[in-house]
């Protein structure tokens, strides 16, 4: 620990503190280095120390002398992230967050509504749950969501509008499929938005080989095309044709 000793220049103001510069320090610590840690108190201070080492931001590390960078770059250094030029632009991880998330919250339902962690009705909120959290994740910049939206799909090229409507029917079929009620409405609309959706990546990335962004997560999503959305069109269609049949048999 002794001979692991790193100097870090950070920002620490009244009314700013910089948060890579926590970062850093915490991943410094985290890695077994003794931080001489010096504060910049005022922005003349921060402006100055950039000026003197050509700098354009802080925080700033060094170890043995050598200066090694920003926050990103003290990641890169200690192989927790690979430079820009080797970063894969795409990620699952939203998806895997939100469907993480969509099946803890539909077991904690499901126990709460039939004392049984596992159950029928935790795969049917599972798939309603995620349908609402992915229709949110839309909603949040429907411009956005729109715009990537009809790179793909076949019924927003032939009517614009269609790809404002999406979410809503999306949201809509979810919301009422958690409730139980108006499955009249709930089954056809899922049906609709499943078929056409499933169709439409499927001649897209299968057919077309075309390599796309996936708006499932919404309009700034880095996830790539493919069995993500054609998995999320398959499960609208699962659930109103599983909606159907409990209908049929009631």
């Amino acid at each position: 620990m002794e001979n692991r000793k790193a100097v870090l220049r950070r920002m620490v103001m009244d009314d700013h503190i910089c948060p890579y510069g926590l970062k850093s320090k915490d991943l410094l610590e985290r890695e077994g280095f003794k931080v001489e840690d010096h504060n910049l108190t005022t922005q003349e201070e921060a402006d100055a120390f950039k000026e003197k080492h050509g700098v354009k931001t802080t925080p700033q590390t060094f170890i043995g002398g050598e200066r090694i960078g920003g926050h990103d770059a003290l990641r890169i250094y200690f192989g927790k992230a690979k430079p820009k030029e080797e970063q894969d632009d795409t990620s699952y991880q939203p998806v895997i967050a939100l469907f993480g998330m969509t099946f803890l919250m539909a077991l904690a339902a499901a126990f709460v509504a039939t004392g049984s962690w596992v159950s029928i009705k935790t795969a049917e909120w599972f798939v309603a749950f995620s349908m609402c959290l992915l229709a949110y994740l839309k909603l949040r910049d429907i411009e956005r969501f729109s715009t990537m939206f009809l790179n793909y799909d076949l019924l927003a090229k032939r009517w614009v509008r269609y790809g404002y409507l999406y979410p809503f029917g999306e949201g809509l079929a979810g919301v009422l499929m958690i409730a139980g009620v108006a499955m009249w409405l709930a089954i056809p609309v899922a049906l609709f938005i499943g078929t056409v959706g499933a169709i439409s990546v499927f001649y897209a990335v299968y057919i077309q080989k075309r390599e796309l962004k996936c708006a499932c997560v919404g309009g700034d999503s880095n996830v790539p095309l493919g069995f993500v959305s054609l998995t999320e069109n398959l499960f609208m269609i699962g659930m109103a044709l599983w909606m159907s049949f409990k209908l049929l048999s009631a």
